[in-house]
Formats: C-alpha cells, structure tokens, sequence
C-alpha cells in the first residue's frame, strides 16, 4: 500500500478512455471516494462488501475503496485500494500505513480525489439548509475532475440542481441522489422511466422523527419524552431542529419539485410549520375524533408555479397517511396520466439509505 501524503505528487492517472458501459466478459474496476464517513457511508461499505459478488457477475463492476475523508479522520487515499475492513475499524488514531491529513475537507478535495484516481464520490456530509455547502463544492469539484458524484444530501438539489446537472452532462457524468428523498425508493429514477409524463402535485409523510414523536405522544407521552425516545432509537438527531421544525420535511418537498416538476423552488418559498404547538391532550383528541394529526408536504402546480407547503394536518383515520407510524413514509403524485400512483415505505434502516447510493452507483456506471 502506498498511501498519498500532502505536498507529494499525485499519481499518475490511469487510462480512462475505455468506456465505462460493462461488456459481456469485460469487468471495469472503479475506485471509489467516500466523503463523510458516518452512518450512510460506512453502512454503504458494509453494502458494497456484501453485493460483491453480484456487482460483478450481473453488471460487470469491481471496486476499490481508493479514500475517505471527514472532519475526524481527515483526507486518506490510496489508488491502489484502502481495505474496506480496516477503513470501517477506522477511529481518531489511524492505524499503521495510513497517513492522516489535517481535516477540512472543502479545501483539498481536488488533490484528494486526483491522489485517489477517483472514479465515483459517495458525499453524505450534513445538510446545510440556507446554502447546500459546502455539499455544492463537493460535487461541483468531482464532476470537475471527470467523477461521477453521488449524494445523499439534500442541499445541492435544492440549491444548485440545475448547474450540477448541466455541469455532469457536459463532463458526460452522473449526478445522482436517490437516497436523499425517502432513502432507497426509487422515486427520482421511476420517473426517468416515465418520458413526457407531466407531475401536477403531490403530497405524503416524508419526514419520520416527527412521525414517531406524533405517534409517541397520541400514547401519552409529553413532547420532551417523545423526543427523547426517538434519539434512544436513533431516529433523531441531538439537535432535532431541523425535523421539529419542518426544515427537513421543506428540503425535501423543493428537491421533488425542484427536480420532478422543473421548478426551481427556494426552501423559503415553501410554507412551513413544524410540531411544537401540539400537545398530547389535542393529538389523543384528534385520533379518538379519527382525524389523527401528521407532518404532511403538499405540492400544486399553479400556472408556471406550484404552491408548495409543510404542515401538521388532522388526516382521516382510514386514508393510507394516517396508517403511517414508526419511520414509515408516504408519497402521492398526481400526473396527467396517472391520476394517482402511490408509494409506502415501511420502517426503513440505514441500509436503505446506502442502497439508494449503491443503486445510483449502478445506475452511473452501466450508463456509459
């Protein structure tokens, strides 16, 4: 192994003018970049590992893990592959062999993935809601170095969609993030698979840390407890801001429009309203009445835009969004030709996350 130091140079880059299509009998071994090792990253190595075998045989894909980089660990890389198990066994104390760098990522991102030979970015560093950074960088660099880019963060959609896209196209790259809305269920990509079909609105369940404090408080329990139970459970984060407040759920409902309706909505420009003012006593009322409360996004196209809002709303207790409890989601959409077409997700855990990266990953490489 020879691990990549600062100041040195870079490797010599390999011959990528073979095409990235799999062919029958031909197998492409792509390196692989993973920037923010937390939860989604490190279970999407786990992923990899265990769809090895089948990436190769069905596809006609091998990989290496040719770097990681975050806050803690600081930039690694290796072209010649780093070894998924000792990466996951990775803490603040690198262990012999790798060289750890100072740690801030936006800043050296183009020596890393050029000392890395990277062929594919994994980005799943932490929403920024106001401006999608340095989320944007990221990805705007890799397709800049000729890598495809694949997120599971919502901001770049938000905030830069159309420049990312446009960029990946002229670099004959992917720009792909099918795990940021309602993890791995392939809601981008099945309307890829719909041509000259016009989306007219939608409306679901999409965030589910409110979902299960909702659910915890119909029982009994006071806002504070419901929270605290959904952060034992890991489904919250320290600082549930986001969710309680309907951020997350906002985010969300502009990427949708953003990208399936070809509006360009700002975060600002969707009405929100979080959890906060709901008691126990008025959510117990509501469930008993059978119009049980719920956080639900609404979108409408209106002329040349849509009217787009986050808000709890009293749900009939028969309708398939009052059904929705634990982490489960839900998405209506209303096109021209579909009058409805729905999706549930049920319960869903990290590795539906890292499956929609893995997915993506798929999907970019067999495109080529």
């Amino acid at each position: 192994m020879a691990p990549w130091k600062s100041g040195a140079s870079a490797p010599r880059q390999r011959d990528k003018s073979i095409g990235l299509q799999p062919l029958r009998g031909r197998i492409r071994t792509y390196n692989l970049c993973f920037l923010g090792f937390g939860n989604v990253n490190r279970t999407l190595v786990r992923l990899l590992e265990d769809r090895a075998q089948e990436l190769r045989e069905r596809y006609g894909i091998t990989f290496r893990i040719a770097g990681i980089a975050s806050r803690r660990l600081g930039w690694i890389a290796d072209a010649e592959g780093l070894g998924s198990a000792s990466l996951l066994a990775l803490n603040s104390d690198s262990p012999p062999g790798v060289w750890r760098t100072e740690p801030a990522p936006h800043k050296n991102i183009r020596d890393w993935l050029s000392a890395a030979q990277a062929d594919v970015l994994f980005e799943a560093t932490s929403l920024d809601v106001q401006s999608g950074q340095p989320a944007i960088d990221h990805i705007r660099a890799a397709l800049e170095h000729g890598t495809h880019a694949i997120t599971a963060n919502k901001g770049p959609i938000v905030h830069a969609y159309r420049e990312l896209r446009d960029l990946a196209a002229a670099r004959g790259k992917r720009f792909l993030f099918e795990s940021t809305v309602m993890d791995g269920v392939p809601i981008f990509s099945l309307f890829d698979q719909m041509p000259a079909i016009h989306l007219q609105g939608f409306h679901g369940i999409l965030n589910s840390t409110t979902n299960v404090i909702l659910s915890e408080m119909e029982q009994g329990l006071t806002f504070d407890e419901a929270l605290q139970k959904a952060q034992a459970l890991g489904i919250a984060e320290t600082d549930a801001t986001h969710d309680i407040d309907g951020w997350d759920a906002a985010v969300k409902t502009a990427a949708l429009i953003t990208v399936l309706m070809d509006i360009p909505v700002r975060v600002e420009e969707v009405q929100r309203e979080g959890i906060r003012d709901l008691t126990p006593q008025a959510l117990r009322n509501a469930r008993r009445d059978g119009w049980p409360f719920k956080l639900v996004c609404r979108a409408q196209r209106v002329g040349d835009g849509v009217k787009a809002s986050v808000a709890p709303e009293k749900v009939l207790a028969t309708s398939p969004m009052a059904k929705i409890s634990g982490t489960s989601s839900y998405i209506y959409f209303e096109t021209d030709i579909f009058p409805g077409l729905a999706i549930t997700e049920e319960n869903p855990g990290l590795y539906a996350t890292a499956y929609g990266m893995l997915a993506d990953f798929v999907r970019a490489t067999a495109a080529h």
